[in-house]
């Protein structure tokens, strides 16, 4: 990223990926693609408010897979940002700091089961004033019979134009249909336990690693 300069259009994507798979990679390379991203940056979270230490495994670990994972695709990259807040990591904190650190555009990324629960998000009406939402739906979910959380409403108005909901800051969420790959870290994990294949659930690197590492194994 620029810190002074040419205002680029950056994506943030944040995410426990606990493991990564190709669902995570081929949604946010449809999303880059279509909303003409000229980066992706991956941020994986320590441990999520809402998830325990149990569920999740150790930081370093989940780095790495992501790192491995977008090595070779010159529009992705990841941070340690998250990683390294000793307490719980909140989006609004990182998106903050990317805000304050830097002059690009940002487009925080996640997916519609996750954009359902924003009411239960940290300071979750500050999110829209600091930054653009690019919301990822399944096949079939139009975008102008989307409702809103009623919490959002309010702050909101439909523009047909650009097909995006307008925040009163300025800032837009947009709803994009990506390809659907029915896959998820959960399933993933749940596979491993079962001694089963991950092969083309994940790429080849982090079945790889996984294996090294004997993760996600019980007993």
């Amino acid at each position: 990223m620029e810190e002074k300069g040419e205002q680029r259009k950056i994506g943030l994507f944040g995410g426990t990926f606990n493991p990564i798979h190709l669902g995570h990679l081929r949604g946010a390379e449809e999303i880059r693609e279509a909303f003409g991203l000229h980066q992706v940056i991956f941020i994986p979270a320590a441990l999520p408010p809402h998830k325990t230490k149990e569920e999740v495994i150790e930081a370093h670990h989940r780095f790495e897979m992501v790192k491995r994972a977008i090595a070779g695709n010159p529009f992705f990259s990841v941070t340690d940002i998250e990683l390294s807040r000793p307490e719980k990591s909140y989006s609004i904190d990182t998106i903050r700091y990317f805000r304050k650190n830097y002059t690009d555009l940002f487009y925080f990324i996640l997916g519609g089961d996750a954009f359902w629960e924003i009411e239960t998000w940290k300071e979750f009406q500050d999110l829209f004033s600091n930054c653009n939402f690019i919301v990822m739906t399944r096949p079939g979910v139009q975008r102008p019979s989307i409702s809103l959380p009623a919490a959002l409403v309010p702050a909101f108005h439909y523009e047909e134009e650009i097909q995006a909901w307008v925040h009163a800051s300025g800032h837009l969420l947009s709803f994009k249909e990506i390809t659907v790959l029915n896959i998820s870290s959960t399933k993933v994990r749940e596979t491993i336990e079962a001694r089963k294949s991950v092969r083309y659930l994940v790429p080849a690197e982090i079945e790889a690693y996984i294996e090294k590492y004997g993760l996600y194994r019980r007993g």
